[in-house]
């Protein structure tokens, strides 16, 4: 049976992936002869990874998909402390990246360095961080959770409703925000140039 909870980790996972991807290609390029530009749609993305997994994703996975995985398979108990320790983390680490590319933006080309190596750390680790969970911990609660645990997480996640993912509308209150990023940001996540 295939569960809602699971579609939406995935997709979700999928969008934040091609997200990051298109900021790293961004930031390969560096600004160019665009750099409010550039600098724009980098904050408006880190903005958008600050605001919803980190507040809607993480939570839900730390407080329900997490405790159940490791009451039923608690073989896996190491990567769960792994990726609770990333959730606590995570959103000190996406402002730190904030505030080095606030520092690149309005200091200029010495802070470029301090940016993007923080930036590409940031990246891996938030990838490895998706990978974990597809693959350890995903599988692991396909095979052991129950129906009712899977109706519990199937109507939490249901209420993300994350546009990137392409299949919601935006919430009033982000469109602006995401007009922004798909206007401006590079494919595959924007309509912005290459």
């Amino acid at each position: 049976m295939k569960h809602q909870s699971l579609t939406i980790i995935r997709d979700e996972h999928s969008s934040l992936a091609a997200m990051l991807q298109s900021m790293r290609l961004m930031v390969e390029r560096g600004p160019g002869d665009h750099p409010e530009r550039f600098f724009d749609v980098l904050r408006a993305m880190l903005f958008y990874i600050d605001e919803f997994p980190e507040r809607l994703h993480h939570p839900k996975e730390s407080e329900l998909l997490f405790p159940r995985v490791a009451r039923s398979a608690p073989e896996v108990m190491g990567a769960i402390d792994r990726l609770e320790r990333d959730h606590m983390n995570g959103e000190r680490a996406v402002r730190d990246v904030q505030h080095l590319l606030l520092a690149w933006e309005l200091l200029g080309e010495p802070r470029r360095a301090a940016f993007t190596e923080a930036f590409t750390r940031y990246v891996d680790f938030y990838l490895e961080h998706m990978r974990l969970e597809e693959q350890v911990i995903l599988p692991e609660a396909e095979k052991h959770l129950s129906e009712a645990d899977w109706a519990e997480l199937d109507a939490a996640f249901a209420k993300n409703c994350d546009p990137l993912t392409g299949k919601y509308p935006p919430d009033p209150a982000y469109e602006r925000l995401f007009t922004r990023i798909v206007m401006k940001a590079p494919a595959p996540i924007g309509l912005g140039e290459d």
